[in-house]
């Protein structure tokens, strides 16, 4: 609106400019032959007074008479210069008022073209002032941002300088019972110190503590001190991916033995019919069982796309798939599928992954097993359908020879793509107690 303001003032400017300068041209002109009117009237009025003048001058002195006539002709003398400088200021002043009037007919389209120029600078201009906008309300967001990571950081770094006996008891190799116990009975500043994990934190799967956890829940269902199995339920619910890596089970650390009746120490995969609970099976995308130590590695029951056995060292070995019609397998979820469960490092006493729910086979896109290291049991891996299954860079046995096979792929293990290379036996003992 002020924009179109100032264009209207500026297109009427040259017109109120052409009538002020033909309006004081008017006035001057007009002041002119008033001013010549002046002079006559008085000329006149002098002329007039002569005869009185005379007489007066007569009938007084002849000094009188003299002055009266000499004053009378100077008027006389007088007219015709005042005639003709009124006569000449006519022209001259009309031509001035010209002038004036030519000299402002051209000063519009001057102005116009400094409104035009000034115009497109404005318009050049703001690109540039919105953007120095922006990157003002950018600078003040990334500055916010930087003050908010900084300070993420230094209370990061806090819990983990809080949490650090509570780290070195469990790097030592004890369970994380017994670390709490240490750090409980030490003192009352020290039990303070892992308040972070052991006191205001519920049992998380991601932190490595021991429970049963039902997929994809990261706090266990069960828990309990003397409880120190590591045990993921698949349901109804499937998983995007489960990783458990770098972690020790069995008998492989000090202090630990199998829970009561179990003979496994590692349990994948689905269950069969018992009473009344009806068989089911784990499935399974993509499953990775790679750079591992067991006593026993004994896979069975498994209905697999591709198979892939590659570089696993064992103590006598028994490799004997069958051709299958598996499809590949890709498990899905949509918006309701579970996130990644991911947990590195921990001692447990057994490592179970199974499908827990009747007749509902448990469903994983993604399962990795790395570097678990264990002793006291097999490691066991049944009742699955997988896309992909790779067993890769293993270490299998228990020092008895190669006569009896720690390694064994049973005959109903079918794949529709086999590849089997690398594969050597050689004499492994399980580890010693660390």
């Amino acid at each position: 609106m002020n924009m179109i303001k100032r264009l209207l003032s500026l297109l009427s400017w040259p017109f109120r400019k052409v009538f002020n300068v033909i309006l004081w041209s008017l006035k001057k002109v007009l002041a002119a032959i008033l001013w010549l009117l002046l002079s006559l009237w008085k000329m006149l009025r002098l002329i007039a007074a002569v005869p009185h003048m005379l007489w007066r001058g007569v009938a007084a002195t002849p000094h009188m008479s003299w002055v009266a006539m000499r004053t009378i002709w100077r008027f006389v003398l007088a007219l015709p210069g005042n005639l003709w400088a009124g006569l000449l200021a006519i022209p001259r002043l009309t031509w001035r008022g010209i002038r004036r009037l030519v000299r402002w007919l051209l000063t519009p389209p001057r102005l116009v073209w400094r409104g035009i120029v000034a115009i497109a600078r404005m318009i050049g201009r703001s690109p540039r002032k919105a953007y120095e906008s922006v990157r003002r309300a950018r600078d003040w967001t990334l500055a916010k941002i930087e003050y908010l990571q900084s300070e993420s950081a230094k209370w990061k770094m806090l819990f983990n300088v809080m949490k650090s006996p509570y780290s070195l008891l469990r790097a030592a190799g004890f369970s994380p019972q017994m670390a709490a116990t240490f750090l409980f009975a030490g003192s009352a500043v020290t039990s303070g110190v892992v308040v972070n994990e052991t006191i205001l934190a519920e049992k998380s799967f991601a932190r490595g503590d021991p429970g049963v956890y039902d997929a994809p829940l990261d706090t266990p269902v069960h828990f309990a001190e003397e409880y120190n199995t590591l045990r993921i339920d698949l349901g109804t619910t499937p998983v995007r991916e489960i990783t458990i890596e770098d972690v020790s089970i069995g008998t492989v650390f000090t202090g630990s033995a199998l829970p009561s009746g179990e003979q496994n120490a590692v349990q994948i995969g689905g269950q069969p019919t018992a009473g009344a609970f009806n068989a089911n099976r784990l499935e399974v995308g993509h499953l990775v069982f790679e750079k591992s130590r067991c006593k026993k590695l004994e896979l069975s029951d498994i209905q697999a796309h591709t198979l892939i056995i590659r570089g696993n060292a064992s103590d006598g070995q028994s490799i004997a798939p069958s051709p299958g019609t598996s499809r590949m397998l890709a498990i899905g979820g949509g918006h309701f599928q579970a996130d990644a469960m991911v947990t590195s490092g921990g001692l447990y006493d057994r490592l179970v992954v199974i499908a827990a729910s009747s007749g509902v086979n448990g469903r994983v896109d993604k399962l990795t097993l790395r570097n678990l290291y264990t002793k006291g049991g097999p490691c066991v891996l049944t009742r699955i359908n997988v896309g992909t299954l790779e067993i890769l860079l293993n270490e299998v046995g228990m020092g008895n020879g190669f006569a009896t096979k720690e390694f064994t792929i049973a005959t109903n293990v079918t794949a529709a793509n086999v590849i089997v290379e690398d594969n050597v036996e050689v004499s492994i003992a399980e580890p010693a107690t660390q």
